[in-house]
């Protein structure tokens, strides 16, 4: 499985940005999806995941109230709505996907197994 994603840039606090992975290779409709953020010296940390329905998701902490996970399983895309962003969510972005049938959204690094190159997200002051 092969994960592009895009959709970053250069956007005010304030404003918004949609965040988009398209999956190629194999379908991930079965997968378990999830976004990931890296800030320069820190640790990849959880933004968001979603179930292979899309019925649950899941939030990080930072993600909570402003941030929206959906998939289109029909065009093998997973999406990220970031809304109200603020400076500190200027990070690389990445998408996930693990085919491992977890009870739970997963919302460690290692529990996934494939990975996008990341999308640069900058958000200004």
């Amino acid at each position: 499985v092969q994960l592009q994603a895009s959709g970053g840039g250069l956007v005010e606090a304030g404003g918004s940005l949609r965040l988009s992975c398209a999956a190629s290779g194999r379908t991930v409709n079965n997968y378990i999806m999830a976004w990931f953020r890296q800030a320069p010296g820190k640790e990849r940390e959880f933004v968001a995941g979603i179930v292979r329905t899309g019925v649950r998701k899941d939030y990080g902490d930072s993600a909570k109230g402003r941030f929206t996970i959906s998939r289109e399983n029909t065009r093998n895309t997973v999406n990220l709505q970031m809304n109200s962003l603020r400076p500190e969510d200027t990070a690389v972005y990445y998408c996930a996907g693990t085919s491992r049938p977890y009870g739970q959204i997963p919302t460690t690094v290692t529990n996934y197994d494939f990975w996008g190159q990341g999308t640069q997200v900058t958000v200004s002051s």
